[in-house]
């Protein structure tokens, strides 16, 4: 048998959920005065967690808001995920990201026709100022007032209104209205059911035991990434959840909640690692590290056994002492670091997913973990490759009860995505004899040379980032004399790599020189047709979508 058919075989025993209100009544009883959440202010146990979800669902009703659209917006926070929750089981609830402009987010408030918006005050008042703009609905709650809500409900449940109880669900109508620029620039309304996002729950829990794990939430919350595979899954298996003050404060909040797993994007868990290398290179004496250009799982493995076990407990004790498990998405990562995070004894699963998928569509799990490869098709899903070329390659295309509904009023789109009953992802990708997916890039960045030759910008950025004095990095199809195509390489050096390779602040002159170099070496171990040949350093790091993509669009691409 194949690693995948092995995979089917097996898979961790838990209750299956049915819908949102399901989730929380069954948790409640299943999991009672355990912790759901512990938070600055309090701890919410799993039945306290039930009692406001089922008061602030009974106020919403109360309210008229039954199959109304609620947008949602604001910081992560218990009161966010309360929210949607409740919004979810009423009617539609319509997550907002909350770094968009005040008039952006009343132009989707207006677009999915919204009855109210519950947020963050600082955002509620900001939607005051360009009300006069655009028509605006005057409905709005800030998430410090849900405990008056909540108490509202209360006293309507108490004196006989319990319609959340009783009301019917329709688990396979639109529940979530999730707009998404992704790194395209083109926004769509994705329209999900809570039977797309439950499949997708009990599809993973099978993968990934929860049990007692304690997470960090560092993602923002209305992506559905965090939202499922950071809340939802973790709440129907019985794990706590703590809420981060912000990036730049995650080490700091890390040390005070002491989680035990950290669901993240790339970039976050290269950005501790660089903390954790630097570290150990400073702590241990010359004679036991290897060169620079090493990595740390090699460094680790080349240690003495009773110095890697201390080194090991060292870095746990830095990230809180009790982390042992790492879920990565969103974006590409480099095997090596998965490998380094393992190698100190973390357990780091690499997964693949869209907003439209709920999102996960393969993933590493705890039976088989392969670094190089985005993971194996979970549970309920089919993933096929479409039209694959000479070397397997071609569109990842997939089918299961995870895909969403459609695209919202967009039946041309939805139409261009979903054909012959798989849903069409726009990646390019290939799996192995195994059954592990890997992904080369994306269908619409892929560069296409005169005489008809595939180049996959992810590819060349890979091994572009890999060089440890690049920070970030975009390569392009641009122009060329002759009227062809050209592979371009934006590059935003690493600075304080730089510096001390200098010991100053180098020139413009020196940086062109040690990036280039860097580029010319990559260059000699390419094929002539994938050969980068415009190089443009540039000073400021790429803008970025909010799961830390680089967006492939806008002022990136000019």
């Amino acid at each position: 048998m194949t690693i995948y058919e092995q995979f089917l075989q097996m898979g961790h025993k838990v209750p299956q959920v049915h819908d949102f209100r399901h989730l929380v009544y069954s948790s409640a009883k299943r999991f009672g005065n355990k912790n759901a959440f512990v938070l600055r202010d309090r701890n919410v146990s799993y039945f306290e967690f039930c009692l406001e979800y089922k008061y602030l669902t009974t106020y919403f009703l109360s309210c008229g808001l039954k199959n109304k659209r609620i947008a949602v917006v604001g910081a992560n926070s218990y009161g966010w995920i309360l929210a949607y929750l409740a919004a979810s089981t009423v009617g539609v609830s319509v997550p907002i990201d909350k770094e968009l402009s005040s008039e952006d987010i009343l132009n989707f408030m207006n677009e999915a026709e919204c009855s109210l918006v519950v947020g963050d005050s600082s955002i509620l008042k900001g939607l005051e100022t360009d009300a006069r703009k655009i028509a605006f609905c005057e409905n709005k709650q800030g998430f410090d007032v849900l405990p008056k809500l909540i108490k509202k409900g209360e006293k309507l449940y108490t004196d006989g209104f319990r319609e959340i109880d009783s009301m019917k669900i329709d688990a396979e109508k639109m529940s979530i209205l999730i707009f998404t620029s992704g790194t395209t620039g083109n926004s769509k309304g994705v329209c999900l059911s809570q039977k797309n996002i439950c499949a997708n729950i009990n599809q993973t829990a099978k993968m990934v035991k929860i049990d007692d794990l304690h997470s960090l939430s560092v993602l923002p919350l209305h992506h559905t990434y965090e939202t499922t595979l950071g809340h939802m899954l973790l709440l129907s298996g019985g794990a706590c959840i703590s809420y981060s003050d912000g990036l730049r404060y995650v080490a700091k909040n890390i040390s005070e909640y002491r989680p035990s797993v950290l669901i993240v994007v790339p970039l976050l868990l290269e950005f501790i690692l660089r903390r954790i290398e630097t570290s150990i290179r400073e702590s241990l004496p010359i004679k036991l590290l290897l060169p620079e250009g090493a990595s740390v799982s090699e460094i680790i493995a080349h240690l003495p056994f009773p110095i890697r076990f201390i080194v090991k407990k060292k870095v746990k004790k830095s990230l809180g002492g009790r982390l042992r498990l790492l879920i990565v998405g969103a974006a590409p990562i480099k095997p090596e670091t998965i490998e380094a995070f393992q190698a100190l004894g973390i357990a780091t699963y690499q997964g693949y997913g869209l907003t439209e998928c709920s999102p996960l569509l393969a993933g590493n799990n705890d039976f088989f973990v392969n670094p190089a490869a985005v993971g194996l098709p979970i549970h309920g899903v089919e993933i096929k490759i479409e039209n694959p070329n000479d070397e397997g390659v071609g569109e990842v295309i997939a089918k299961g009860d995870n895909i969403m509904l459609g695209y919202f009023n967009d039946p041309e789109e939805t139409a261009k995505v979903m054909r012959g009953g798989y849903f069409h992802t726009g990646d390019m990708g290939r799996i192995d004899e195994d059954g592990f997916l890997y992904l080369t890039g994306r269908c619409k960045s892929v560069i296409v040379t005169q005489n008809g030759k595939n180049i996959y910008p992810e590819e060349l950025e890979e091994r572009l980032c890999s060089e440890r004095f690049i920070a970030e990095a975009l390569v392009l199809g641009v122009d060329n004399e002759k009227g062809g195509v050209a592979v371009k390489a934006k590059i935003y050096p690493f600075m304080d790599k730089l510096k001390e390779e200098y010991g100053k602040e180098p020139s413009k002159e020196e940086i062109k020189k040690t990036i280039s170099e860097l580029v010319e070496k990559i260059n000699d171990k390419l094929p002539s047709y994938k050969k980068i040949t415009v190089l443009e350093i540039v000073e400021e790091a790429f803008e970025k979508t909010t799961t830390k993509k680089i967006k492939r669009f806008g002022n990136n691409i000019l």
